[in-house]
C-alpha cells in the first residue's frame, strides 16, 4: 500500500511547532506494512491543500493529511479536501450532535469561561464534511476527524492526531518488510558494501551516520521477507553490528 503524508499549518513552516505528527505516522504506517512515497508541509492555503489532495488522491492509494480541523478562521483542510475531491460540504448529524453534547459538557464543567468569554459556536459548520464521506469521532479533542474515497484526514493537535489513527489504522497495511543493523563502522567504510549488497539481494538499503558516539543505521527494506532476512544476514557476515542503543539492555535492574 503506497502512501502519502500530508501536515497542515503555517506554524509548521515558520517552525514555531514541531512537526512530530508526520515522523508519528510514517512510523505507524511502515510498521504496517505500508511504503510511505511522500511527505509534505503545506500552508493553510485552501487552494494549495486541495491541488495536492487532487493529484496525491489519484497517485497514491491513500493520503493521510494532518491539520487545519480546529474550526477557526485559518482551518481550511476539510474545505480544501471537497474542493480537491469535487464534492459539496454537508453536515453530518451524527458529528453534530456529538460536538453540542461536547459544549454543553464543556460548559457545565466551565461556567466561569463560557460567561467571561464568548463561546458562540457554529455546530452546523464545525459538523460539516466531505458528501458522501465517513466521520472519524475525534474521542479526545474537539474537530472530528473523516474518511473520504482513499485521503484520511486527521486533527492536527498529536495526543487527537494518534487517538484518531488508531480508529482507522487496521485500513493500513502492506507487504513491506524492514529491519535496522546498528554498525560503529563509519559511513565512508560502507559504500562498496551497500553497493554490492543491492546487486544480490532484492531489497533497498540505506545507510544514516549518527553522532560521534552513537553506531550508524543500515536499514533494509523490501517486498519479499527472506530477501531481507537474507541480505541482513549478509551484512552481519561482512561487518561489526551492534544492539540497538535505543533498547534497554535486558541485564539492566
Amino acid at each position: 500500500m503506497k502512501v502519502a503524508i500530508l501536515t497542515v499549518g503555517d506554524e509548521l513552516l515558520a517552525g514555531e511547532t514541531e512537526n512530530s505528527n508526520a515522523t508519528w505516522l510514517a512510523r505507524r504506517l511502515s510498521e504496517r506494512g505500508c511504503s510511505v512515497e511522500r511527505i509534505l508541509t503545506l500552508p493553510d492555503d485552501r487552494d494549495v491543500i486541495a491541488r495536492y489532495v487532487r493529484e496525491w488522491s489519484e497517485a497514491f492509494d491513500a493520503v493521510v493529511v494532518t491539520g487545519g480541523l480546529g474550526g477557526t478562521h485559518d482551518d481550511v483542510t476539510i474545505d480544501a479536501v471537497a474542493d480537491g475531491l469535487d464534492r459539496d460540504l454537508a453536515v453530518d448529524e451524527a458529528v453534530r450532535a456529538q460536538l453540542e453534547a461536547n459544549s454543553e459538557q464543556f460548559a457545565a464543567e466551565n461556567p466561569e469561561l463560557v460567561e467571561t468569554y464568548d463561546f458562540d459556536v457554529d455546530l452546523d459548520a464545525a459538523a460539516a464534511l466531505p458528501e458522501g464521506s465517513r466521520a472519524v469521532f475525534n474521542e479526545v479533542g474537539w474537530g472530528p476527524g473523516c474518511v473520504v474515497e482513499n485521503v484520511y484526514c486527521l486533527p492536527g493537535v498529536p495526543e487527537e492526531m494518534k487517538a484518531t489513527f488508531e480508529l482507522i489504522a487496521d485500513e493500513f497495511g502492506g507487504t513491506t518488510t524492514s529491519t535496522t543493523l546498528y554498525t560503529p563502522a563509519p559511513e565512508g567504510a560502507l559504500v562498496n558494501l551497500l553497493e554490492t549488497i543491492g546487486q544480490e539481494f532484492d531489497v533497498r538499503v540505506g545507510s544514516y551516520p549518527s553522532d560521534l558516539d552513537e553506531p550508524a543505521r543500515v536499514k533494509i527494506t523490501g517486498d519479499d521477507p527472506d530477501a531481507v532476512w537474507g541480505a541482513a544476514d549478509w551484512i552481519r557476515d561482512r561487518i561489526a553490528v551492534v544492539d540497538d542503543p535505543d533498547e534497554p539492555d535486558e541485564t539492566d535492574p
